[in-house]
């Protein structure tokens, strides 16, 4: 269990204070996947790094299992960042390191012995479909590909919880589809709770069983996925689902005329 109780993040102090996050509470359950929703500066990034302490929050508590971990440091913040997996946009991998090296790293910083971290490797690398990639560097492999390394370097440490910051953006539609299903096979088959922030209603609809809508640093709406979605309350997330059917039937117009052109 994720609890978030009143939690607010700001930068700078004083007249040059700005508030990214506001009053934030929701609580999100073992085993299932929330959906952080927001546009471009709305703080969902924030929110989600203030779950593993990359962000401290100014005001509030972050409660993991029933703990409160909101002043954690040291080897207290050590234990709980190595339960917290991340993947990120840009997949942030080692260039220099093999594909096989880049998953044994976490590993490796836990002074894990050789061969038991290369083993550990490679049955992630098995599981998103990458085990005979081992030996190759990140330059030789798909957008798709690196994602899938990040998310076995992300499971290296068994994590129980595990944040997706924009994990699909960079990637192509078909791309896409393959990651989040990869990421909801791992969900269930390995029970690790997913905190998946994004900004597309095809990415939330897709994978997340419950959404909270995040605007301006608050959250204005929370609930399932498809009932949220159905019946919209914020004007924001009006705004996003009539912004979605407009982009979608323009893309159908688009395939019909050129399918009458290829007629």
């Amino acid at each position: 269990m994720i609890q978030l109780e009143h939690l607010y993040k700001s930068y700078d102090e004083g007249p040059e204070s700005h508030e990214v996050l506001h009053d934030i509470n929701l609580s999100i359950r073992p085993g299932e996947v929330f959906g952080i929703l927001g546009s471009s500066g709305a703080g969902k990034s924030t929110l989600v790094r203030c779950i593993n302490l990359l962000e401290r929050p100014t005001k509030g508590k972050v409660i993991i299992d029933g703990k409160d971990v909101t002043d954690a440091t040291g080897k207290k913040l050590s234990a709980l960042r190595s339960s917290i997996g991340m993947i990120f946009q840009n997949f942030s991998l080692f260039q220099q390191r093999t594909v096989l090296r880049n998953v044994t790293f976490p590993l490796e910083l836990n002074r894990t012995p050789r061969e038991e971290r290369e083993q550990r490797a490679r049955r992630l690398l098995t599981l998103v479909g990458l085990e005979e990639y081992a030996d190759r560097y990140p330059s030789q492999l798909s957008g798709g590909q690196q994602q899938r390394v990040a998310i076995a370097r992300a499971l290296a440490n068994n994590p129980r919880i595990m944040l997706c910051d924009e994990a699909t953006s960079a990637l192509d539609t078909t791309t896409t589809v393959q990651i989040l299903d990869l990421l909801r096979r791992i969900n269930r088959e390995l029970d690790v709770t997913m905190v998946v922030i994004t900004h597309s209603l095809a990415v939330a609809r897709n994978i997340c069983d419950r959404v909270a809508m995040i605007d301006g640093g608050d959250i204005v709406e929370m609930g399932p996925t498809e009932e949220l979605f159905s019946d919209p309350h914020s004007d924001i997330l009006k705004a996003l689902i009539a912004s979605d059917g407009a982009q979608n039937r323009r893309d159908t117009n688009t395939t019909d005329s050129t399918t009458e052109e290829e007629k």
